[in-house]
């Protein structure tokens, strides 16, 4: 199955979706959006990055801001850099290829979670598929400990990123916003507010909460106002 243009999601929605699928279909669904400290580092270091500037170092061809797009996966987006390795198939320097390699820079340390290597790879993904390439290999830059984590991409984590976008699609073509589950890394979501994962209830059907907060008819009164037509 291949995706219309019209129909590609964000690539960054994936990491939205796999840390958590209410703040992935507030921002997605609803085009819900506030900012945090981490949020507010973390979009000054792409801004940093994403400057769609190309350079060479030796045997090293970097570009930033590289516009990615798959219809497999029915993404589309940028990544931070590509580095296009030289390699040189024998010493004559003839038959010159340049290898993509993806990385991906994020502000703070490496997460428990698998939310970022899944971006990377469906970046790597994306160029395999634009490209005619294969690529293993990519890695992950992290402000804080200003060391790079390289990634493999294994048949696993394949797997799990067309999994993911997968769901990314039936989230998003759903239009429902799932209802909040409280847990540790809400602190950390600059949704909280919007979100009030501590004050909704899960399940709380939506009539009970208009009853409460909204005056509507009650199944009496709405026969009333029929019979008074």
């Amino acid at each position: 199955m291949l995706y219309a243009e019209d129909d590609l999601l964000p690539l960054s929605a994936l990491q939205h979706l796999l840390f958590c699928e209410r703040q992935c279909a507030l921002i997605h669904i609803e085009q819900v959006w506030d900012e945090n400290l981490f949020t507010a580092e973390g979009r000054i270091l792409h801004e940093q990055v994403d400057s769609g500037k190309s350079e060479s170092r030796r045997d090293i061809k970097i570009s930033t801001g590289v516009v990615l797009r798959s219809l497999a996966l029915g993404l589309s987006g940028k990544a931070d850099v590509v580095e296009f390795h030289r390699i040189r198939s024998d010493s004559k320097l003839k038959d010159v290829k340049w290898q993509p390699f993806p990385v991906e820079y994020k502000r703070g340390i490496p997460k428990k979670g698998n939310y970022d290597v899944v971006q990377l790879c469906a970046q790597a993904l994306c160029l395999e598929e634009m490209l005619c390439v294969k690529i293993e290999h990519g890695a992950m830059f992290y402000g804080k400990t200003k060391r790079r984590l390289n990634v493999l991409f294994d048949a696993a984590l394949r797997q799990l990123t067309e999994k993911t976008a997968l769901r990314l699609h039936q989230l998003i073509d759903s239009g429902a916003t799932p209802m909040p589950q409280f847990g540790p890394k809400c602190k950390n979501c600059s949704l909280i507010e919007i979100c009030m994962p501590q004050k909704m209830k899960k399940g709380s059907p939506v009539e009970q909460y208009l009853r409460k907060y909204v005056e509507i008819p009650g199944d009496g009164d709405v026969d009333d106002m029929e019979a008074g037509r």
